[in-house]
């Protein structure tokens, strides 16, 4: 069993329906992750077909999305890097199951050549998009386990229980979802202003200080270290930043570790990857 893993977290901004152009932008982050001893690498949840804007497709188009794992012509893109790299290489995206049924996908291709694939347990993007039903904890080459919970699966009562089992969760969420716009609490999730992100070239500091401030790091940082702490975990958290059809994610890309502590982070406006070293 190896002592210490060296983990990565991504961020970046996908295009909408542009499979080709965000598996571009993974495929030049998973290049360098090498350079720095990468050996875990998370990016966002629906990263390969993009995220918010499905909820408008119709039923035709968001099935033209979707892809069966074992053939998928995306992951025929992830696996063989993971395997030249000695990588564990974790996207989302829309699968085809072999049932019929459509499902919030993340995949988590091995160095061994295997994929371990979680279904999100809470979705909401489309209608056509089913639940998933179990829990996805699995052995790697390093001799330790890893999990998988997106974005919902997360809250307490839902998902917190399963990473009792396992040693790596990865988390990954996109950050203002919907309903925090319409949360009557004043502590639930709010969405960044859009001209924010519009003007974050003129003016650099407004932005990042919504991504450091309450609706960004802030919300995070009352669930995220809870739930390393409370169930002994290293967490990898990764998120997608900029505009996602009308609403922005703040990315703040993170890894914990069992003490809540923050090893690594970002509020960059921009694509990122954070890196940190676990024993």
């Amino acid at each position: 069993m190896t002592t210490t893993l060296r983990a990565a977290s991504v961020q970046f901004q996908h295009r909408a329906n542009d499979k080709n152009y965000n598996l571009g932008i993974m495929e030049d982050f998973i290049a360098q992750a090498p350079a720095d001893n990468v050996q875990v690498l998370a990016f966002p949840e629906m990263c390969i077909t993009g995220y918010w804007h499905v909820r408008h497709l119709a039923d035709s188009e968001i099935t033209a999305l979707a892809e069966p794992i074992a053939t998928s012509p995306s992951l025929a893109r992830i696996r063989p890097l993971a395997e030249r790299y000695r990588m564990a290489i974790g996207v989302g995206l829309i699968e085809l199951g072999e049932d019929g049924q459509l499902y919030n996908a993340y995949a988590v291709c091995l160095p061994d050549g295997q994929t371990h694939v979680h279904r999100k347990l809470h979705p909401f993007e489309h209608p056509l998009i089913a639940k998933g039903d179990s829990y996805t904890v699995f052995d790697t080459p390093w001799g330790v386990r890893m999990g998988i919970l997106i974005c919902w699966d997360n809250k307490p009562g839902r998902g917190t229980p399963v990473p009792l089992r396992c040693w790596v969760p990865i988390f990954c969420s996109p950050l203002t979802r919907p309903g925090g716009q319409i949360s009557r609490s004043p502590h639930g999730m709010k969405p960044i202003p859009l001209p924010l992100w519009q003007q974050r070239k003129e003016n650099p500091a407004a932005i990042e200080e919504a991504f450091r401030g309450e609706i960004g790091r802030g919300w995070l940082l009352r669930w995220l270290p809870s739930r390393a702490h409370d169930n002994g975990l290293f967490i990898l958290f990764s998120n997608g930043v900029g505009r996602d059809d009308d609403e922005v994610r703040t990315g703040n890309a993170m890894l914990l570790d069992p003490y809540g502590r923050i090893l690594s982070e970002t509020w960059a406006a921009q694509d990122a990857m954070v890196t940190a070293i676990w024993i």
